[in-house]
């Protein structure tokens, strides 16, 4: 794939899926879990989406490919 087309592939899906992470993470935070339920579940998201934003860098932003 060119590299326009990687990017644009790659920001699309990275960013569905950290919507969805976050979303998840809001809804079992104010849901029934409570912040202090819901705390273990936003730190394993946050390190996700970390991860995730990682590789979209490595894959789609970094130049010496």
């Amino acid at each position: 794939m060119s590299r326009l087309v990687t990017f644009i592939v790659a920001t699309i899906g990275t960013g569905l899926m950290m919507s969805f992470i976050i979303g998840l993470s809001y809804s079992i935070s104010t849901g029934f879990a409570g912040f202090k339920g819901g705390l273990p579940f936003m730190i394993i998201a946050i390190f996700v989406i970390c991860l995730a934003l990682y590789d979209f860098w490595d894959e789609a932003v970094r130049k010496d490919k």
